[in-house]
């Protein structure tokens, strides 16, 4: 019995990392399907600048978000880029915020194709 909180924890951690390299492996398949490197998602920093080049943003963006409230603004908004770069909407986009683990091998493994970068295309609404 008192073996039961450290075979607990093991358990959780176990998931915790598959749950890690499944969303690392869909990241992957994500970036080949973008024409880019796939290696590229295990870089850090460097990841967030070739994220940046698939969903057509500049990579100074990547300075913006070392600015707080910004940074979470700008993630919501490049995922949202993201979706849209493979032709998903905005409820896959929130998604990918609150589920990843989901949604990006939704991405990566099924039918989703790249577009090109969504942030090129955008056009204002007129209301």
């Amino acid at each position: 019995m008192n073996d039961f909180p450290f075979a607990l924890f093991g358990t959780f951690m176990f998931a915790y990392l598959a749950i890690i390299i499944l969303v690392l492996i869909a990241q992957w398949q994500i970036f080949q399907k973008a024409n880019q490197p796939g290696w590229a998602c295990i870089i850090p920093i460097y990841n967030i600048i070739v994220l940046l080049r698939i969903v057509g943003k500049p990579w100074w963006w990547f300075l913006l978000m070392f600015i707080p409230i910004v940074n979470i603004v700008l993630g919501i908004w490049v995922l949202n880029l993201l979706s849209k770069s493979f032709g998903k909407e905005e409820g896959f986009t929130v998604g990918l915020i609150f589920l990843p683990f989901i949604f990006y091998p939704i991405l990566g493994f099924g039918n989703a194709t790249y577009k090109g970068p969504a942030g090129n295309n955008f056009v204002p609404s007129v209301s």
